[in-house]
């Protein structure tokens, strides 16, 4: 009796252990989902190129139109440009023609320049093609006027919309390098507007030019470089 009454207290004081042994297991973490790494920021936004560019005020007979010339895009027909300017000689010549494309004027372009005279032009310049500068006959475009490729000197032209045709097109056959586009109107284009709508003469100009010559040529009363 001894002996069955010792065992049971061995089972008893055992049987009393159990839970707080249980407390001490360790115990098993829940599983859950790994969160995913966070995706890393953007890069920030690389800033387009601002080419630096020089200014030209044209005053007309009709008001002024104001040019940004792209000295870096297209530095051979800027400087040429701008030796007319600083030497004068787009003082007193004219706009003398407006190629309307639409009814209403509000597609084509003016032209204008030293036409040739003797006492204005300065030597020919090599043709710098869209291809090569980037820049494109969008609206207000201004873009040297020429016969041949390298034969522009002092006649240019300025665009009302968006003419893509005269860019440089290497799949073209034949005289496929476009016009040169060396900068673009950044005030006054009612004025090349005003222009463009001037009465033309129907029987002056040769060849794809006639009815294409303004009536009473616009003047060009000064060019000087601007701020």
């Amino acid at each position: 009796m001894i002996r069955l009454t010792a065992l049971c207290t061995v089972l008893l004081a055992v049987a009393a252990a159990m839970p707080s042994l249980a407390q001490t297991e360790p115990q098993t973490e829940p599983q859950t989902l790994a969160t995913p790494a966070e995706a890393p920021p953007a890069p920030p936004p690389v800033p387009e190129k601002v080419y630096e560019t020089v200014r030209v005020a044209i005053t007309t007979s009709e008001g002024p139109i104001v040019l940004a010339l792209e000295k870096e895009r297209a530095p051979l027909t800027t400087a040429n440009f701008l030796r007319y300017v600083d030497q004068k000689r787009m003082d007193g010549t004219v706009f003398y023609r407006a190629m309307k494309l639409t009814d209403d004027g509000s597609y084509g372009l003016i032209q204008g320049g030293t036409q040739g005279n003797p006492k204005k032009v300065l030597p020919k310049i090599a043709h710098e093609p869209t291809t090569k500068t980037g820049l494109s006959h969008t609206g207000g475009a201004i873009s040297m006027a020429r016969g041949a490729p390298g034969s522009a000197d002092g006649d240019f032209f300025i665009t009302v919309g968006t003419l893509d045709s005269l860019n440089a097109d290497p799949s073209k056959p034949g005289d496929n390098l476009g016009f040169a586009v060396f900068g673009h109107v950044v005030e006054g284009m009612e004025t090349v507007r005003k222009i463009m709508n001037a009465p033309t003469s129907p029987t002056l100009g040769v060849g794809v030019m006639k009815g294409q010559m303004i009536a009473s040529p616009v003047r060009i009363l000064t060019a000087r470089r601007a701020q």
